[in-house]
């Protein structure tokens, strides 16, 4: 390569990680699934997807990186279990709430589950040939690389199990994000006036962990697989809105976090139960479910939900009236 080309894209390498470090300091991604906060950093992602394309530009990338104050992804395993982290001022008897089945009963007929997205445009680190044009910091449109990808794959898990599933791939944040929640339960609503039969109601997402230009990326400790984590999570009333029947949810919740436990010892973190409702007062079975965070891979998400959805669906079929 020519030593003034060679300058010249130096140049504008420094220009453009000077962009995304400037974007890191003023706060990449680190809300929780439920914050109804744009996510900015637009220019961020722009000097990444450049940087990569120059990464084969006889080594300019690293030594680049090495003199500028960039992101950096490291890895954590979050110990779960029958774990419960209670965000709430209630108290919480996990023996109790173990010690019966979920009132559920999943019909013979017609659909039973219903999945959803409400954050449909969180997306995951562009990893391999996974790389999409972000509308927003690991955010895209484009499903094929996103959180409704997972979604899909959970889908046909559940199908080829016996289980009748209805897959919402609609994208209920984008271009706004806030309101999110609101267009996602009308969604729902419409689904349950249509499909009565609906008993569960899961909303797939990803997390987003990290601070001060750290991201971190859950990764299960199962032998043979490189799989992020899954995460529970539970609303209650505490917040003021109805819910009465959370601690229904809260079961199922358990059920199938031992279930799954029980195969898969290090794939989930402990179930979160937090203040706000989430729409899982529409029926008597609604989870959020976090596949992985924002540092993880999409290849690593798509595992995670193959453990977890092999695991859960034999115990969601032990729901079933025939069973």
């Amino acid at each position: 390569m020519q030593i003034s080309k060679m300058l010249a894209m130096l140049g504008l390498a420094v220009m453009s990680l000077y962009l995304f470090s400037t974007a890191s300091a003023a706060g990449m991604e680190t809300a929780p699934v439920g914050a109804e906060t744009a996510q900015p950093v637009t220019e961020a992602e722009q000097a990444l997807s450049w940087l990569e394309e120059a990464e084969s530009a006889e080594g300019m990338l690293v030594q680049v990186m090495e003199s500028v104050n960039a992101e950096e992804i490291r890895e954590t395993t979050i110990r779960g279990g029958l774990a419960i982290k209670n965000e709430t001022g209630y108290d919480v008897n996990v023996p109790e709430l173990m010690s019966r089945p979920p009132e559920i009963k999943l019909p013979t007929d017609g659909v039973q589950i219903l999945i959803i997205h409400t954050h449909a445009s969180e997306a995951y680190t562009p990893a391999g040939l996974d790389r999409y044009e972000a509308n927003d910091n690991r955010r895209t449109a484009d499903t094929r690389y996103s959180i409704v990808r997972v979604g899909d794959e959970l889908t046909r898990i559940f199908q080829d199990a016996g289980l009748s599933v209805l897959h919402d791939r609609e994208i209920y944040d984008y271009p706004s994000y806030t309101g999110s929640y609101t267009r996602s339960g009308e969604a729902v609503e419409r689904h349950l006036a249509e499909n009565p039969g609906i008993q569960i109601v899961l909303d797939i997402h990803r997390d987003a962990l990290g601070s001060d230009g750290v991201v971190y990326k859950t990764m299960a400790e199962e032998e043979g697989e490189v799989a992020s984590q899954v995460m529970l999570l539970c609303g209650t009333d505490e917040s003021g809105l109805s819910h009465p029947n959370w601690r229904g949810n809260l079961a199922l919740a358990l059920y199938l976090q031992e279930r799954v436990s029980i195969e898969h010892p290090t794939l989930m973190r402990p179930v979160s139960l937090v203040p706000q409702r989430y729409n899982q007062h529409l029926t008597p079975g609604s989870l959020i479910i976090e596949v992985g965070s924002s540092g993880n891979t999409l290849q690593e998400a798509l595992a995670a939900i193959r453990l977890f959805g092999e695991a859960a669906a034999p115990a969601l079929l032990a729901l079933s009236e025939s069973a």
